[in-house]
């Protein structure tokens, strides 16, 4: 059973299930804030894995393309609250906060946050409205968030470069980072940005890498590798479908077999 509901639409939310999921998340657009009120968190990127259970508090960066796995632990329902830390509004405390311009940040893009009275009782305070039948109205949600920041900062101070950095994703290694992160469902726009460049400038420069169109190469590369799935690693082709970045099963096989020959199933034999 899935419950997830929002507390203050697009910023709080309140997730809840009794089964294990996992979700291929994709784009993280806005810095994220998730507490875990009991289960297990794992959130995996190309570059790292990091896992949470009860209690715990993870800071996940902007701009970033990541799955994650919810699992129930000793008979409880999986829980978190997952707060969405959105530039308008961390621009808007930087403002009435007067902050100078802050140094591009440089560490690491997924923070544990170590455990603290004060976030926890910000936490146990937000807890509450969980169980309410009214969402809480936006002026408190406001107060909420800027709650959350400003305790996130007293605790650790080198968070204002995280939370305030609002430069531009630099220019990274084009190749490393798509065959990294091809099987992530995101649109080619979002894969552009990610990498430092605009959509003509990661067009031309994909062109120049891998000698095709990026949609093209998505397309040939996540076929290639469901074929190494199925063939060598005798995977299901129901279970990976998803994994590889797309959409539908019935999406999946008939773009198999147009360049196979033969549908997945029948590979799978």
């Amino acid at each position: 059973m899935t419950n997830p509901s929002e507390i203050i639409p697009g910023v709080l939310f309140y997730s809840y299930l009794a089964k294990m999921r996992k979700d291929k998340v994709g784009f993280f657009e806005h810095n994220t804030l998730v507490l875990q009120v009991s289960g297990l968190f794992t959130l995996e990127t190309s570059d790292e894995k990091v896992s949470m259970s009860t209690g715990n508090m993870l800071l996940i960066r902007k701009n970033q393309l990541g799955e994650i796995t919810k699992v129930p632990l000793n008979g409880e329902d999986y829980q978190t609250i997952v707060i969405i830390l959105k530039e308008d509004m961390l621009r808007k405390m930087a403002l009435e906060q007067h902050l100078d311009k802050v140094a591009k940040y440089m560490g690491a893009p997924n923070v544990l946050i170590p455990e603290n009275d004060f976030l926890k009782g910000f936490f146990q305070s937000v807890i509450p409205y969980v169980h309410q039948s009214e969402k809480i109205t936006e002026a408190l949600g406001e107060l909420k968030i800027k709650e959350a920041v400003q305790l996130l900062i007293h605790i650790m101070p080198e968070l204002k470069e995280f939370l305030f950095d609002f430069s531009e994703p630099h220019k990274i290694d084009l190749e490393k980072f798509m065959v990294n992160n091809y099987h992530y469902n995101v649109p080619v726009e979002k894969f552009a940005h990610l990498t430092g460049r605009s959509l003509a400038g990661f067009k031309r420069d994909f062109q120049k890498t891998f000698g095709m169109a990026p949609r093209q190469w998505l397309q040939e590369k996540r076929l290639t590798e469901a074929m190494h799935l199925i063939e060598k690693k005798h995977q299901k082709p129901s279970a990976i479908y998803l994994d590889l970045g797309f959409e539908s099963l019935s999406h999946f096989s008939s773009s198999f077999k147009k360049k196979f020959g033969k549908a997945p199933t029948e590979w799978a034999i």
